[in-house]
């Protein structure tokens, strides 16, 4: 059976830590990581682990492979107890005929044919022997070579013999799709004629060979490899190693035919006519083993991936246009149900970059230009009247020209308009109306694309986008579900503003700082708006956002600057002097940051004297 994606994904993650205590072996912990002391050259470190002695690591799976001498299903299969859940490609069941020959008691018989007359190494053959690849069988005393499936089945046997007849030949009903072969984890296989000379080529070229894939055809058939290969993803480079000799050649050419692109193939011709005659003989350099390499097929070059190394990207901080609910560069989305104030706060705002109309806690900006795209109210007759009401200079607010090709939040026009224009916001409003026909709102693989593109615009141009959207319709859901769209939209953004009217006051609308991806969120904060004294900021607020979507009260509180303020007072009273490392730590207390500090000293400018204490610090005091 073969493992699903899924499966093979929990088996590496995994802890081996867990695994190894639940095998009986003992750890010993060193630091982060653990050492076993089974291998005391190997590091353990959750789902990962690294052999230090021949600089190589991975994953659970890789690790069982690896240390367990396990098939890759059965590496999967020990690390989540469970059966594959289908198949690539369908399997027959070994043959009824087949049968592998009853094996002797011991291998004395074939490790001496093996080591003394193939003058294979005993460490190597042992090794094999006790894998259960080859063992002695005991009527004739052959070596039985096993060819097993992508699950440790075997389905194929090769008998060699050990005495003066020298018998070859497969056990009957063997299947010759399965050869004997060693399943690595590189992208490298190495094909052969014969499991004898796989073995000797192993010993001549013995470094990392684990790591690699190995397969020995029995002949020169390409069953076994084609086999091999659609079992084997990850391989992408074939060596084909058969006899030097006219029949090998032959088959070499024949062999890379069938191979389907996208692999290489190189062919490898050994100095004698096999790698065992090289081994055999004690007058052939062995550093020459592979008189010639050639290259039969490549596939077509890949075309790079442009990258970016992080070592070279030029670290930046983050500007804002109104900290921290406003960044320049990002997407800001605002949302709130129609006719609660969301179109008034972006008229206001416009005010505040072009005419200096600050906001609470806004820094002091010089006036920029701003694109206001509304789909929805009249520039004449609606979108003009207010913007003079709010105080906006109008030579800096302009709209792209859309009347006779509709605008789309894709359209490269915007990136050109703000980077013609100088300008450093862009209101869009509302974001529904700008989608595109094309684009279905509510699927995350055509909004997905959008914003991405959207928000690189911003990025490039260091423009802040503010996108207005209304909410949909679903009570009692949590806030940051009840935007029109796909939740896509939210994960977008790096600041989410909702604004709503307060129930039994419907002249006070709320502010609310739902998601912030670049600084703590902002103060709730209520403004009035539909009385006679129009806007105006009126202070902080204590709702929340599904609070407030639900129709809930909340009620009016005291803003962090005001608190700020009054804590000031409070410690310099009767002429007391505080240092500005004693004032931080207790406005921290209280929850108000050191930025909010700084803005209330600047703001009491006119009342507060700064000098230097004892210790050499800044201080403060009330001016007499």
């Amino acid at each position: 059976m073969q493992y699903t994606e899924e499966q093979i994904a929990r088996a590496n993650q995994t802890d081996l830590v867990s695994f190894l205590n639940e095998q009986g072996e003992q750890l010993v912990k060193s630091g982060r990581e653990y050492r076993w002391k089974k291998h005391d050259s190997v590091t353990i470190s959750g789902n990962r682990w690294y052999r230090h002695s021949q600089s190589k690591g991975g994953y659970p799976v890789d690790f069982v492979m690896e240390f367990y001498y396990a098939t890759f299903p059965e590496a999967v299969k020990m690390l989540i107890g469970e059966e594959g859940e289908g198949r690539q490609k369908s399997c027959p069941a070994p043959s009824k005929d087949f049968r592998l020959p009853e094996k002797n008691k011991d291998n004395e018989m074939i490790v001496k044919y093996l080591t003394e007359s193939r003058e294979l190494e005993k460490n190597l053959v042992m090794e094999w022997i006790v894998r259960g690849d080859i063992y002695e069988e005991k009527k004739h005393h052959n070596v039985v070579f096993i060819g097993r499936d992508a699950d440790g089945i075997p389905r194929y046997a090769h008998c060699r013999g050990t005495g003066e007849m020298k018998y070859r030949g497969d056990v009957a009903g063997s299947d010759k799709a399965f050869g004997f072969c060693h399943r690595g984890t590189d992208n490298q296989l190495f094909v052969f004629e014969a499991a004898i000379d796989l073995l000797s080529f192993i010993q001549l070229f013995p470094k990392d060979w684990k790591k690699r894939s190995y397969l020995s055809l029995g002949g020169v058939s390409s069953v076994a490899l084609m086999t091999f290969l659609s079992e084997r993803p990850q391989i992408t480079s074939v060596f084909l190693c058969l006899d030097n000799d006219q029949a090998g050649n032959e088959a070499c050419e024949k062999l890379a035919g069938e191979i389907s692109e996208g692999y290489s193939v190189i062919r490898l011709k050994p100095s004698r006519k096999d790698w065992n005659e090289i081994l055999c003989d004690k007058n052939t350099d062995r550093k020459k083993a592979i008189a010639e390499t050639i290259t039969i097929k490549v596939p077509e070059a890949e075309e790079l991936v442009p990258m970016l190394c992080y070592e070279d990207i030029k670290q930046t901080s983050v500007e804002w246009l109104w900290f921290p609910y406003i960044p320049f560069g990002k997407l800001t989305i605002i949302q709130g149900n129609p006719g609660e104030g969301k179109t008034y706060f972006a008229m206001m705002l416009t005010a505040a970059c072009t005419n200096r109309k600050l906001f609470p806690n806004m820094e002091d900006i010089e006036p920029f230009n701003v694109i206001y795209q509304t789909a929805e109210d009249g520039m004449g007759d609606t979108i003009k009247p207010r913007l003079i009401e709010a105080g906006a200079d109008l030579s800096r607010v302009m709209v792209i020209d859309d009347t006779e090709e509709a605008l789309t939040l894709s359209d490269d026009r915007i990136e050109k308009a703000v980077r013609q224009n100088r300008v450093r916001l862009v209101i869009i409003d509302p974001v529904q109306a700008f989608i595109g026909a094309d684009v279905d709102m509510n699927r995350a693989n055509e909004v997905r694309p959008v914003f991405r593109k959207l928000g690189m615009i911003a990025e490039k141009t260091g423009c802040a986008i503010v996108l207005i959207g209304h909410l949909n319709k679903s009570s009692g859901t949590q806030s940051t579900y009840r935007g029109l769209g796909s939740i896509d939209i939210m994960a977008a953004v790096r600041s989410l503003i909702f604004i709503g009217k307060v129930r039994k006051d419907p002249t006070t609308r709320v502010l609310i700082h739902e998601k912030s991806s670049l600084a703590p969120p902002g103060e709730t904060m209520a403004f009035k708006l539909g009385d006679e004294e129009g806007f105006r900021w009126v202070g902080a607020y204590e709702i929340s956002a599904d609070e407030l979507l639900d129709g809930k009260e909340g009620k009016a509180t005291e803003t962090k600057l005001e608190r700020g303020r009054k804590l000031i007072r409070e410690l310099l009273a009767d002429k007391k002097e505080i240092s500005i490392r004693e004032l931080d730590e207790k406005a921290k207390e209280q929850g108000i940051s050191g930025r909010t500090m700084r803005d209330v000293r600047s703001r009491m400018k006119n009342e507060l004297e700064y000098q230097v204490n004892e210790k050499q610090e800044n201080s403060i005091r009330l001016k007499e």
